[in-house]
């Protein structure tokens, strides 16, 4: 083929070309990425979405000054001869490293002006520069890469839940407001002067009503919407998860469902980047009870990654001649042991700083026992005793040279003291498994709680669940004994989901709501969609939807979730690069029966 008959742009990917084609006339597009100029001879290497082709411009030729007066980022299409490297100049990290290409003819497709931020380099820069300028930092090798694997997840994602036998279907934008949950984001209608539409929080209605409707299993990779501040696991406004529901199932069938779905994603995307695939759980994935966890890791997202394992040593201490412990629990509050083994060589200051970061955090402080050769040391070891730290470090299972630190008072406060203190002593300890993604499903959550002030009973977490032992619970339990058909997927201590068997009778629900506090007719008004179809013959079901740019945040091994998304706000929810949210005209207001009535400005 002549470069006459070429295609105008390229006859080859930025990433395809190798030796087999030395002696080959090719055409090639993309952006200067690179240039190097070695003693009046130019290289360059010319980028695309595929990779990298080295150029060379050989000293005297017409095309070198049009290629150095360029800046980088410009688009350019090259016409030349592919030509073997030297062995001592093949480049083994580059796909295309055994060539180079003899530039023949150059075309300036766009010439690029002065860049506001590096392409070329991987390094740290500003955020709203970053933001601003997304589609140059999308450019960017490791940005470009994450957004490629997202991709590749969400293919995977969908064919693996149609292998096993779900039907994707897409619910509604524009829904109703829900009293439930964060803040909605409202629409409003023009048809409809002074009536909103609401995004959706997520499918949770439709997807119900699907089943309702007889379709056995839904999924949909789901747009969802939530006014809430921005976390580094979270997005603000916007976010995709994979939203599922099944009819006829029971907790365990939900289970079986997504475990392999999940775990086969994790394992084919493993190795993304990464010099040795990470490990994933094998088999079923644990399930831990949520008061289980709350003991056990001082939270509901244990990171299994970590060995260390919280004791409550209440008991131990309620006739110690240690006064301070004595007094809490005493006053019903409890005291948890956070080991800290191996920790005979550590000085004194490990503990003391441990201490200190405690009361940083705003906690009264982190007691500590050290040992080394199996002497005891510290003001609580001394005061406890010698027979009584043998019989608290036997229960433990701890032996001469390791440490202990203790978190006291109420016991949900104490239990997030010893949380944070388990992953802090299991990371200074280099305890924490490397290289492995560690799965675990909560169980069991409490249907209700109390607000700690008033009293009032309310729903802990979906109201929409089904509560364990049903009607019969709700009429002769302590509402806050019940449990609830309720689970979190968890993963490296991150939460990828929550969900439910849902309450799909409606003498169930009404009773639920009224333990919470709803009259039959708000829940007849709030919940109409569904309360009204379950009338009319509901199947049991139950789901989850697990969150898409957090499951690739973890694969990309990235501590932000803004790495894993195409065009992100910033944490005060702002398109840096749109300038939205933006002012709108006042006639775009009149049309919508709108009129402002702002908050005073400060100052």
């Amino acid at each position: 083929m002549t470069e006459s008959n070429f295609h105008a742009y390229r006859t080859h990917h930025c990433a395809a070309l190798n030796a087999a084609d030395a002696g080959s006339a090719v055409r090639l597009s993309g952006w200067l990425h690179r240039k190097r100029d070695h003693g009046g001879v130019l290289f360059v290497d010319l980028r695309d979405h595929y990779g990298i082709t080295q150029l060379v411009v050989a000293s005297g030729s017409p095309h070198l000054a049009v290629l150095d007066g360029l800046r980088l980022e410009s688009v350019v299409t090259i016409d030349g001869e592919v030509v073997a490297r030297d062995a001592a100049a093949v480049n083994p990290n580059l796909a295309t490293g055994g060539i180079e290409v003899r530039v023949r003819g150059v075309t300036v497709q766009s010439a690029a002006a002065e860049l506001p931020m590096p392409v070329a380099a991987d390094t740290d820069y500003p955020e709203d520069v970053r933001l601003k300028y997304r589609f140059l930092d999308l450019r960017r090798e490791r940005l470009h890469r994450n957004i490629m694997l997202r991709s590749g997840v969400i293919a995977s994602l969908r064919q693996r839940m149609t292998a096993q036998g779900f039907t994707e279907f897409q619910t509604p934008i524009l829904t109703a407001s829900s009293p439930e949950g964060a803040r909605d984001f409202l629409v409003p209608s023009r048809m409809h002067p002074g009536k909103f539409y609401a995004l959706p929080q997520a499918p949770q209605m439709f997807k119900q009503l699907l089943m309702v409707a007889g379709f056995d299993r839904y999924f949909q990779i789901a747009p969802c919407f939530r006014d809430e501040d921005a976390r580094a696991d979270r997005s603000p406004g916007e976010f995709y998860q994979l939203d599922f529901e099944m009819s006829f199932v029971t907790q365990e069938d939900v289970f079986d469902a997504i475990e392999p779905v999940l775990a086969g994603v994790f394992r084919e995307f493993a190795g993304w980047a990464k010099e040795t695939p990470w490990a994933v759980t094998e088999g079923r994935f644990p399930r831990i009870p949520y008061a289980e966890s709350l003991l056990k890791y001082g939270n509901d997202k244990p990171d299994l990654r970590n060995p260390l394992v919280i004791a409550d040593v209440s008991a131990h201490f309620r006739t110690s001649g240690f006064g301070l412990f004595g007094k809490i629990v005493g006053g019903g509050g409890v005291v948890r042991a956070i080991p800290a083994p191996g920790t005979a060589d550590r000085s004194r200051k490990f503990f003391d700083d441990m201490n200190e970061w405690a009361r940083s955090e705003g906690h009264a402080g982190l007691g500590y026992v050290t040992r080394k050769g199996g002497e005891f040391g510290g003001p609580i070891a001394k005061n406890h005793g010698e027979a009584g730290m043998l019989a608290l470090y036997d229960a433990l299972g701890l032996g001469p040279d390791d440490g202990c630190f203790f978190a006291a008072g109420k016991e949900l406060p104490a239990a997030r003291l010893a949380g944070f203190a388990r992953t802090r002593v299991g990371e200074q300890l280099g305890l924490v498994e490397q290289g492995a993604y560690r799965f675990c499903w909560i169980v069991d959550f409490p249907m209700f709680e109390a607000d700690e002030e008033t009293g009032k009973i309310d729903f802990s977490h979906n109201p929409f669940s089904m509560p364990q032992g049903e009607m019969a619970a709700l009429e002769q339990m302590n509402p806050l004994d019940i449990l609830a058909f309720q689970y979190d997927i968890v993963c490296n201590g991150i939460e990828l989901s929550s969900g439910a068997i849902r309450n799909h009778r409606p003498e169930i629900m009404y009773k639920a709501f009224e333990i919470a506090g709803y009259t039959k007719e708000q829940v007849d008004r709030d919940f109409a969609g569904m309360i009204n179809a379950f009338k009319y013959g509901a199947p049991p079901h139950g789901g989850s939807a697990p969150g898409v740019d957090r499951i690739v945040m973890l694969l990309a091994d990235e501590p932000n979730i803004r790495e894993v998304v195409l065009f992100p706000m910033n944490q005060k929810a702002e398109d840096l690069m749109m300038n939205a949210p933006s002012v709108v005209t006042e006639k775009q207001l009149r049309e919508l029966s709108i009129a402002l009535k702002l908050p005073p400005k400060a100052g």
